[in-house]
């Protein structure tokens, strides 16, 4: 391994292509089977002879174990470098999603995809950092604008995909898609993944269980109070994840290379992008999730007539993405940021504001100005989060920006569920927009604090 000062800026041509090429199809992979699974679990409910609450897990197995495994792979990555630790992952996700395919039961199934959860985080927890040893400096926030158009359409094609599969074949080939894509994506990126300093270090299994028990327990917490659990449970589980995080913070803050990267969280412009990402999580996932039942209850338009009108969002962050990579080379994302996600939160009041009788093009523009505000704040953001940490901790950096998204998405599912439980069939999706708004201005109040002397402090 070449020691950091040798390591080249960025890869040189045709081997960046084929890398970037190898990650979008790995990426692609990973985000379309997540929202396929979605749309798919009644069907694979049905077949399986279960009751909804019990497929509920082959969707939170998935969520719990990329938590619990997110960080420690990451700190892996730093190890023994970033192209091993995806390149494994890529295997094990191709590995369950065969497995996923050929299960016959319900537990065969969420063993299956606790081992395509720990797969995605292979992929999750580095991605980032292998992006930024992919790109040269001057064209690293047009990788990171390509990457997340890479993911919003793939985010947008994976609920169409299911339906497709579904209507000609069984939901096994749900699963069995990602298996030739992962094939592909391991073949090239063996060959043309970058190098990458590697930290000598022993790793910290201890730190390692404590963070999988905290994160863990996080998220099952979030989901037991969004799905209206006992008061036992809930008590216990957030007992377990104070008592773990406790630890887990004790044994970091002296670290010289922390696991959970408090070293990073120190550097006031990470810490406020990190808080950025998660509010910005919080907001989308009220919106995605509540929007549906908005456009059918509120509005009285057919689930085809909702797919087709939410089409705008992916189609406006996908156009404003890649722009706004090339704009966070130039302009700083804390303005960037700013701009994004007050448009973004504009135009999910917009939508909160519809009359009952509204027409397409009343929708389709206020879907539009919320899908573009969230891509333009997205790639300015995450170009920030890298490379606000030293080139040696990218591993650290990616890991905090996987877990921030999800983090966000895991709290905005809990905050729809309660007020969906809480409040009448019409009331609750207008309260999760506002909701969504309120989280949006304070997502582009914490970015604008990016702009102020408190990050060069």
């Amino acid at each position: 391994m070449s020691p950091p000062s040798a390591i080249p800026n960025g890869l040189p041509s045709p081997r960046r292509q084929w890398a970037i090429v190898a990650m979008w199809f790995a990426l692609a992979a990973s985000v379309i089977d997540q929202s396929m699974i979605s749309v798919a679990l009644p069907t694979i409910a049905r077949d399986l002879n279960v009751e909804p609450s019990f497929a509920i897990w082959i969707i939170n197995a998935y969520q719990v174990t990329i938590m619990m495994s997110l960080l420690p792979l990451a700190a892996l990555g730093d190890i023994f470098g970033y192209s091993r630790i995806y390149l494994g992952g890529l295997v094990v996700f191709t590995v369950a999603s065969l497995v996923s395919a050929l299960s016959d039961g319900l537990t065969s199934l969420v063993l299956a995809r606790v081992l395509q959860g720990f797969g995605a985080a292979g992929l999750m927890s580095v991605n980032m950092a292998l992006v930024r040893f992919t790109y040269p400096v001057e064209m690293l926030g047009k990788g990171i604008g390509l990457n997340a158009l890479v993911l919003a359409v793939a985010a947008a094609a994976g609920p169409t995909i299911a339906s497709g599969i579904l209507a000609v074949a069984p939901w096994r080939w749900i699963f069995a898609v990602s298996v030739p894509i992962g094939i592909a994506s391991f073949a090239i990126g063996i060959w043309a993944f970058p190098d990458s300093p590697r930290q000598r270090r022993r790793f910290d299994y201890i730190s390692a269980a404590l963070s999988a028990a905290a994160f863990g327990l996080l998220i099952l917490f979030v989901d037991t109070l969004g799905r209206g659990g006992s008061m036992w449970l809930l008590s216990a589980e957030i007992g377990f994840f104070i008592l773990s995080g406790a630890f887990l913070l004790r044994r970091q803050v002296s670290a010289t290379a922390p696991l959970l990267p408090v070293d990073l969280l120190r550097i006031p412009i990470f810490a406020l992008s990190i808080a950025t990402s998660i509010c910005s999580f919080v907001a989308q996932t009220l919106a995605v999730i509540s929007l549906p039942f908005f456009m059918q209850t509120n509005l009285g338009r057919t689930a085809v007539q909702t797919g087709l009108l939410m089409a705008p969002w992916p189609i406006g962050t996908s156009l404003l993405a890649p722009i706004a990579g090339r704009l966070s080379d130039k302009y700083p994302a804390g303005l960037l940021g700013l701009l994004g996600l007050l448009g973004f939160g504009a135009g999910l009041a917009a939508l909160a504001l519809l009359p009952p009788h509204a027409g397409i093009l009343d929708i389709a523009w206020r879907m539009a100005l919320t899908g573009m505000g969230f891509g333009l704040y997205q790639s300015p953001n995450n170009r920030t989060m890298i490379t606000s940490a030293p080139r040696e901790r990218s591993g650290g950096a990616a890991g905090m920006q996987g877990m921030a998204r999800l983090l966000g998405q895991s709290v905005g599912a809990a905050f729809t569920a309660i007020l969906f439980g809480v409040l009448a069939a019409n009331a609750a999706p207008v309260v999760a927009l506002w909701l969504a708004v309120a989280f949006a201005v304070l997502g582009a109040v914490v970015s604008s604090l990016r702009l102020t002397d408190l990050t060069k402090k």
